[in-house]
């Protein structure tokens, strides 16, 4: 059973925060990050990504970068933008984009379980990335972008937080993006009791997106013995109905030699073509893709036999397209090291596929339709790996929101 915990959490003043908080460290570019921070000292990127702070070209890496990071992080506390709670607190963390609107809870959720599969993955890490992580926390002493976890909606929970969000919060503020991000303190007498015993009869928890930082977070609580609070990971926790998963579209770099006629006759024996030009480029449902080839739309649906199969991770439609189109066809045997495919997050929508096939960087682009959230849960029951980029969740979880301290 899921053993959550409350915490006294380190975040910005109310005040500042809009100025503070930031998307995380992982979904961008130093050069992009430099950029986003420029004339904004209180940006958390100066902490998350410190490689801005010292001359371009600099091993990100390397010593100084993380000590950059420690001397940043400390200033933030000193000059009072970031102020720890006195008793440890459950928090409501709410996030709008456009018409989409989820609420999550923001406690320390336990190494421990997720070393023992309570808390259930559905993605392979990689040490590398590992290790940075390990390097930022250990260095900071401090866990300061928060994992993002899932559980299957609990109706006590959810009338729980509907009552709590309908009154006034601690922080509220819309992003550069249009983001909007709301926070409530839930507090002594306030819940606390039914939050943790709601959560002990949930049986397992799933991680939609931070495979990183708790892999991480348990590998500083192993080698600290769980002293101090490093037994527990910064995490929010969201019911599943509320979770938006957006497509994760591929590009690839040419034809495997084939011509555009070829190429459709080639995957005329894998789906039914429609070609537009009503196709919007978005898939409509499961099992459908769209290609954009020649200036053009073309819906493809894959036929019965291929999909016909009740293996979680098989009919998942990026497995379908690896297996049937981009190993056969295409000649891309591993998507994870080949230089001809690139992938697209959907938040980039269909007209950042048009331009990049346009360009004449790449040859033809394949829009799928978005992995649900009920896919994701099957597969880490069964113990399952989906394959590199198959979900990307949006709203991004803002670093800075919610530290945790070591």
């Amino acid at each position: 059973m899921a053993t959550i915990k409350p915490f006294p959490a380190l975040r910005p003043k109310p005040e500042l925060a809009a100025r503070i908080c930031e998307l995380p460290y992982d979904v961008m570019s130093s050069e992009e990050a430099r950029a986003m921070a420029a004339d904004n000292p209180l940006s958390f990127l100066h902490v998350s990504k410190p490689e801005i702070d010292l001359p371009p070209g600099t091993d990100l890496h390397s010593p100084a970068v993380y000590a950059k990071g420690k001397e940043n992080f400390a200033k933030l506390i000193r000059d009072g933008a970031l102020v720890q709670d006195a008793q440890p607190c459950f928090y409501l963390y709410r996030q709008v984009m456009a018409a989409h609107s989820q609420v999550g809870l923001v406690a320390a959720a336990s190494c421990e379980e997720y070393l023992k599969g309570v808390i259930k993955k559905h993605e392979l890490t990689r040490p590398d990335k590992e290790d940075d992580r390990v390097r930022h926390i250990e260095t900071l002493n401090s866990q300061t972008g928060p994992v993002f976890l899932s559980y299957r909606a609990v109706a006590a929970l959810d009338a729980f937080v509907a009552k709590k969000t309908a009154g006034k919060p601690d922080v509220d503020f819309t992003a550069a993006d249009g983001v909007r991000h709301t926070a409530w303190t839930v507090g002594e007498g306030e819940g606390m009791q039914l939050i943790e015993s709601e959560f002990a009869k949930i049986p397992f928890l799933y991680i939609a997106d931070g495979h990183h930082r708790s892999a991480a977070a348990a590998r500083v609580f192993q080698s600290r013995q769980g002293q101090g609070s490093s037994a527990r990971f910064l995490a929010v926790i969201f019911p599943h109905n509320q979770m938006q998963i957006l497509s994760y579209n591929r590009v690839l770099k040419d034809l495997n030699g084939f011509t555009h006629e070829q190429l459709l006759q080639k995957l005329d024996g894998v789906f039914v073509i429609k070609p537009g030009p009503d196709s919007s480029g978005k898939p409509a449902r499961k099992h459908e893709l769209a290609l954009f080839l020649a200036g053009r739309w073309h819906t493809l649906h894959f036929r019965s036999q291929f999909a016909a199969t009740t293996d979680p991770i098989e009919k998942l439609d990026m497995t379908l397209l690896q297996k049937y189109v981009l190993d056969p066809i295409f000649g891309i045997d591993d998507p994870r090291t080949s230089k001809r495919i690139n992938f697209v997050g959907g938040i980039r929508g269909t007209a950042e596929l048009e331009k990049l096939v346009n360009s004449g960087q790449y040859a033809c682009a394949f829009s799928l339709f978005p992995t649900s959230i009920e896919d994701l849960m099957a597969i880490a029951d069964a113990g399952g790996i989906m394959p590199p980029k198959s979900t990307w969740f949006e709203p991004k979880l803002r670093d800075a929101m919610f530290c945790q301290m070591i």
